[in-house]
C-alpha cells in the first residue's frame, strides 16, 4: 500500500526518464508493454473505468505497477477531453480496444493527433486493425492458432500444447508494442510527426517465428510435432524424468557439448547421435541415464558445465535459484516478490517505483493535477473521474 496520497512526475531513473505515456486501461498485453515502459524510466499514468475491468487490479496485479491509477468514466461526455488533455502533454498513447473503439469515444487517432500531431498512437489487438477478423473477440490462444506456431508446440503428436500466454501476449503482442512505440518515437524525435502504431499479436507472433518458417522453406521442418530439432523429436534436445520425479532440460545441440553430456551421465555405449535410425536408442540410454538419480543430484553434476543441462524448477524455486538470486532477476518491492526489470543499463539503470495501484482512481486526483489538467476537483464534482 502507498503510505500517502502524493504523485509527481520524474520519478523514472530508466533510459525513458522523461517520456510520457497516457494508458488506455486494458488486459494482457496493453498493461504489460506499459509496466515496460515504465520499468523503463517513463511517467506512464494509467486510465481505467470506475471499479477496474475483471482480472485486474489490486495490490498484487504486477502488471499494473509502476504508474498512477485514474479512474475515468470513458461514456461521460466531458471524458474524452480529459484524455485529450493529457494527451496534449504526452509522447505516447497506448491503447488495446476492439478497432473503432476509441473513435467513438472521441479519442481516436485523429482525435489526439489534432492536439498533439507528434504523438505515437500505440494500438494492441490480437487480430490487428484490419483484416476480416480484426471485429471479432478472442484470446492469445486463438491468435496464436492462425499463425502456424501453436500447431507445433509440445512433444504430443497426438495435439497441440499451448505455453501459457506467454507466446501470444507477451511475445507477440507486448514485446512488439513496444518495440513498435520506441521506433515511432525515436522517428518523431526527428520528423515532429507521430503516427500510429498497428501492434498485433498474429503480426508478432508470426515474425517471431521466423527461424520456423525459414526452416520450412529450406525443407528441415517436419509439420508434425515431436520430429524436428527443436521440438522434441532429437533425443539430445528434450526433458528427462529424474528418479525423484522432476526434470531436467537437455540442449547440446553443439558436437563438443554433447560430448560433454555422453561424458558426465555418463554413456560409454551411446549410439551415433546422427544415426536416426537409432535415435530411439539413445533416447532410451539418455532417460535411463537420468532415472538414476535425483534432480539436485544431477543439478549438482551439470552444474557449471558445458553439457547444456538445467533443472526444470518451479516459479518459487527459480526466485532462489542460486544464478537467479546472484542477478538479482526477482526482488521484493512493497513486500511483494516479482520479476525485476528487464534488460539491464549500464549508466541509466531501471527502478521500481510505485507499487500496482490497490484500486482503481487510488491517485487520480494528484496524477492529473501533475499532468496539468485543468478544473480536477470540478471534474470529481461532476463524476468524469473518480477518486478511490
Amino acid at each position: 500500500m502507498i503510505a500517502a496520497m502524493t504523485y509527481e512526475l520524474g520519478r523514472g531513473t530508466g533510459p525513458l526518464s522523461g517520456v510520457k505515456v497516457v494508458e488506455i486501461a486494458g488486459i494482457g498485453p496493453g498493461p504489460h508493454a506499459c509496466m515496460t515502459l515504465a520499468d523503463l524510466g517513463a511517467d506512464v499514468v494509467r486510465v481505467e473505468r470506475p471499479g477496474g475491468s475483471m482480472l485486474t487490479g489490486g495490490p498484487t496485479d504486477l502488471l499494473n505497477r509502476g504508474r498512477p491509477s485514474v479512474a475515468l468514466d470513458l461514456k461521460h461526455p466531458d471524458a474524452a477531453g480529459v484524455v485529450l488533455d493529457l494527451v496534449e502533454h504526452a509522447d505516447v498513447l497506448v491503447e488495446g480496444m476492439r478497432p473503432g473503439t476509441t473513435e467513438r469515444l472521441g479519442i481516436g487517432p485523429e482525435q489526439c493527433h489534432e492536439r498533439n500531431p507528434a504523438l505515437v498512437y500505440g494500438r494492441m489487438t490480437g487480430w490487428g486493425q484490419t483484416g476480416p477478423l480484426a471485429a471479432s473477440a478472442g484470446h492469445d490462444l486463438n491468435y496464436i492458432s492462425i499463425t502456424g506456431a501453436l500447431h507445433g508446440m509440445g512433444q504430443d503428436p497426438a495435439r497441440p500444447h499451448f505455453p501459457s500466454n506467454l507466446v501470444g501476449d507477451f511475445g507477440g503482442g507486448s514485446t512488439y508494442l513496444v518495440i513498435g512505440v520506441l521506433a515511432a518515437l525515436l522517428e518523431a524525435r526527428t520528423s515532429g510527426r507521430g503516427q500510429v502504431v498497428d501492434a498485433a499479436i498474429v503480426d508478432g507472433t508470426a515474425h517471431a517465428n521466423t527461424m520456423a518458417s525459414a526452416f520450412l522453406a529450406g525443407g528441415s521442418l517436419r509439420e508434425e510435432r515431436a520430429t524436428n530439432l527443436l521440438d522434441g523429436g532429437m533425443p539430445f534436445y528434450d526433458l528427462y524424468e529424474t528418479s525423484d520425479g522432476r526434470h531436467v532440460s537437455v540442449g547440446p545441440l553443439e558436437p563438443q557439448f554433447y560430448d560433454e553430456l555422453v561424458r558426465l551421465l555418463p554413456l560409454p555405449d551411446a549410439p551415433d547421435r546422427y544415426d536416426l535410425a537409432r535415435a530411439g536408442e539413445l533416447r532410451e540410454q539418455v532417460a535411463a541415464a537420468f532415472a538414476q538419480r535425483t534432480l539436485a543430484e544431477w543439478t549438482e553434476v551439470f552444474e557449471g558445465t558445458d553439457a547444456c543441462v538445467a533443472p526444470v524448477v518451479t516459479l518459487t524455486e527459480a526466485r532462489t535459484h542460486p544464478h537467479m538470486a546472484a542477478r538479482e532477476v526477482f526482488v521484493e518491492h512493497e513486500g511483494v516478490v516479482q520479476p525485476a526489470p528487464a534488460p539491464r543499463f549500464s549508466r541509466t539503470p531501471s527502478t521500481l517505483s510505485l507499487p500496482p495501484a490497490p484500486e482503481p482512481g487510488h491517485l487520480t486526483r494528484e496524477a492529473l493535477v501533475a499532468w496539468g489538467v485543468a478544473d480536477v476537483e470540478g471534474l470529481l464534482e461532476r463524476g468524469v473521474v473518480v477518486q478511490s
